[in-house]
């Protein structure tokens, strides 16, 4: 049992990417989950494959969105 290694930290110069990536990921599942379940509602959804290629398509809307939110408000604070 040797020492345990350090874990290493950064201070990034501009935008921390690892916040954007991180708050892009929850803010997609804890927004998107429930607006792909609302949009379902009101779209006909025959297949399990439609079902599956509805959530990606509504998902990919939500995540972009939510990325290029996120780094706008991390590139702001930074300022």
């Amino acid at each position: 049992m040797g020492v345990p290694h350090r874990v290493k930290r950064t201070d990034p110069d501009g935008v921390d990417f690892g916040w954007v990536m991180q708050v892009t990921f929850v803010t997609t599942i804890v927004v998107g989950a429930p607006l792909v379940a609302l949009l379902s509602t009101t779209t006909t959804l025959p297949t399990w494959g439609a079902r599956a290629a509805f959530a990606v398509r509504v998902g990919a809307v939500v995540w972009f969105v939510t990325a290029l939110l996120a780094y706008a408000y991390a590139r702001r604070a930074e300022d």
